[in-house]
């Protein structure tokens, strides 16, 4: 298991309202489409799982991945209040991996929000978060300063570019790394030797 997981009452502090103040959901919204599949991965309670439902509409929907089942049962009822229990689909990962692998090449976007550092081991879950991805599809990667320092989000930056990703800018959001992806259309030619 990771060295350090999230507490669930946290949790609660991190769905307040006041959240808003430093980091507001709206910073995805550029992102999203009606009627895309997107992936909250680190969903907790839902505060980006909630408002990214409502982005994709009712004909899209929201896979919120967490491994606490008691975050993932908060966020149901938290949903369920928003109107948009319909486009949320909590799935409780384990130590062994995310287990989407039905959902491989079907993703539209993927928020990875504070939650990277905290999984037992980051570099498979970049390469599964990859894996789910359609040719195209937009990855964001938010890592908080306190806790990823810059060598470290460079070099992870740079296994997001082995897995298939390409680093297309780099958003201000506030008091965090963050790193915007695309999905390679297709593998790069080898080059001839």
């Amino acid at each position: 298991m990771a060295a350090h997981i999230c507490p669930v009452w946290i949790g609660y502090l991190l769905a307040s309202p006041l959240r808003k103040l430093i980091q507001n959901p709206k910073i995805v919204k550029p992102y999203l489409e009606n009627g895309m599949t997107v992936v909250d991965f680190g969903s907790a309670m839902g505060y980006f799982s909630i408002p990214m439902a409502k982005m994709v509409g009712r004909s899209g929907k929201v896979i919120c991945v967490d491994v606490q089942e008691r975050m993932l049962k908060v966020l149901q009822k938290r949903a369920a209040r928003a109107g948009v229990s319909d486009r949320i689909i909590p799935h409780l990962s384990t130590e062994e991996g995310i287990d989407l692998d039905d959902h491989k090449k079907k993703i539209d976007f993927i928020l990875a929000s504070a939650v990277l550092h905290e999984t037992p081991d980051p570099d498979r879950t970049l390469q599964e978060l990859s894996a789910l991805l359609k040719p195209g599809a937009t990855f964001m990667l938010i890592e908080p300063k306190g806790h990823v320092g810059e060598e470290e989000f460079e070099r992870i930056k740079a296994l997001a570019i082995k897995f298939g990703l390409h680093l297309s800018a780099q958003p201000h959001v506030a008091r965090s790394r963050t790193a915007l992806f695309i999905k390679e259309e297709m593998n790069r030619p080898e080059s001839a030797v």
